[in-house]
């Protein structure tokens, strides 16, 4: 990998030897410096001693970094997009570089050395976007920031309510009362399904075909990995079951329930990882066996102009609207009789609200702690909502229990299901997981997961199961 320092200082000590008279302008390169005299000799060891400790310094934050944006960078992705302050400096020094300019040694504490490009970021493998023969890349006009950032909101809030759906209609699928693949009290929860199938597809949309996502939208790629597999997902739910468990004495199957969650639903991003390159690998023999290539929905599909951009927010704004105008008036007809589909359409009320929030902290992923940013590769925008969550839902359900009435529970079963499942999120953090599973670190992986589940069962059994043994609710 090619860091930026060394490159600069490898710069620096080639001007500094032609200004004290170095004659051979095509000096012998040996190792990463080039020597052309006792002062260049020793400017270059000393050189190359302290570039040699900061790339791999600087090499060990990027892999940390790196793994812990694997999921999602929140809002930090739109300012990514339009080319943050210190890969801009990074790239006009490269080009000044290369067009001959100098770069002085102070000007060096100007660039950002420890950030990584954003391709370099954006999934745990590489991402090739399938173009045809001959397609030429379009610069993207987008929107102003304000508008684009009301129009990421748009879009994560009906992604997220189309989450929501499509959870509650794989618990209803998977549950006792159709197929009976799911129970409350068992290790396979009713949360199970959703979290692999999210997962599944997290390995499709969020690793292996997000490039291409992003070659159409970015905000499109947004609102499916965030928005939508992300309320697809849910830990609070898998937590709280498995407190129900607990609380009941079956210790045993709770753990197992975390430890078989946990590989049910990491060897289900695998599988999606896997299945979508054997399509990847398809697509592009078909597209080579091709005279014409892929069909030009690069350049029909492509939101490269902000009219594209603005005209896709207006719809999706009418179809939030109608989602959000339907979910009201059939909540106001069933919510006395406290049915399942009064909670269903309570929680695409406020769905969205758990969506934002969990964009919104996913920024903290990959900026550690303090100004050192320690702990880089813990992705804590990811573990403060998944903990909070799994508390909020602990606290509710205790109150549920202690109240017991009908139009109480309507309303905490609506915000489980909605604000909590998608405040908390499964597709994400076992994208996380697998990006540290496969990094040179994988007990990060590991360690990773069994803080967020023992934070958050440890949390929850003094909020649910403690009042509930003291106090004697049933």
């Amino acid at each position: 990998m090619d860091f930026s320092l060394t490159k600069y200082l490898n710069h620096w000590l080639k001007l500094t030897d032609m200004d004290r008279g170095t004659n051979n302008p095509e000096p012998t390169r040996t190792g990463a410096f080039s020597r052309t005299g006792s002062l260049g000799s020793s400017l270059r060891k000393r050189s190359f001693s302290i570039s040699s400790s900061v790339s791999y310094r600087i090499d060990d934050d990027i892999g940390s970094e790196a793994v812990s944006e694997a999921g999602d960078i929140g809002d930090r992705a739109l300012q990514s997009n339009r080319h943050s302050v210190s890969s801009s400096c990074r790239l006009s020094l490269d080009l000044a570089m290369e067009g001959g300019s100098v770069i002085h040694p102070e000007d060096l504490h100007k660039v950002s050395v420890a950030s990584p490009m954003p391709e370099n970021v954006t999934s745990p493998l590489p991402v090739y976007p399938l173009k045809g023969p001959g397609d030429e890349k379009q610069e993207k006009q987008g929107l102003p920031m304000s508008l684009e950032y009301i129009s990421c909101l748009i879009h994560l809030a009906v992604f997220g309510i189309l989450g929501v759906f499509t959870r509650y209609l794989l618990e209803k699928l998977f549950g006792p009362s159709l197929l009976g693949v799911t129970s409350n009290e068992t290790i396979v929860y009713p949360n199970l399904p959703s979290n692999m199938v999210g997962s599944f597809l997290m390995g499709w949309w969020g690793v292996v075909f997000k490039g291409d996502i992003s070659q159409v939208s970015d905000i499109l790629a947004i609102g499916l990995t965030t928005g939508y597999l992300g309320s697809v997902t849910t830990f609070s739910g898998w937590n709280q079951k498995m407190l129900d468990l607990s609380v009941d004495g079956h210790w045993v199957q709770a753990i197992l329930g975390f430890l078989i969650g946990l590989f049910l639903v990491a060897y289900s991003i695998i599988f999606g990882i896997e299945t979508a390159k054997g399509f990847r690998w398809i697509l592009k023999k078909l597209n080579t066996r091709s005279e014409k290539g892929v069909p030009s929905s690069n350049c029909n599909w492509t939101l490269n102009s902000s009219r594209r951009h603005l005209v896709a927010m207006l719809i999706l704004l009418l179809v939030l609207g109608v989602l959000l105008g339907v979910s009201g008036l059939l909540l106001k007809e069933e919510f006395s009789s406290g049915s399942s589909g009064a909670q269903l359409w309570l929680a695409c009320l406020v769905g969205p609200f758990g969506v934002w929030i969990r964009w919104f902290l996913a920024r903290l992923n990959g900026r550690g702690l303090g100004k050192s940013g320690i702990l880089r590769w813990l992705p804590f925008g990811t573990l403060i909502t998944n903990v909070s969550a799994a508390c909020i839902m602990a606290g509710l359900s205790t109150i549920e229990k202690s109240v017991n009435i009908k139009n109480f529970d309507t309303v905490a079963n609506g915000i489980q299901l909605g604000f909590l499942g998608c405040l908390s999120t499964v597709s994400t953090f076992i994208a996380e997981f697998n990006a540290m599973r496969e990094s040179k670190h994988p007990w990060r992986a590991y360690l990773y997961a069994s803080t967020t589940m023992g934070i958050s069962f440890v949390l929850g059994i003094l909020i649910f199961n403690v009042p509930v043994w003291t106090k004697g609710f049933t």
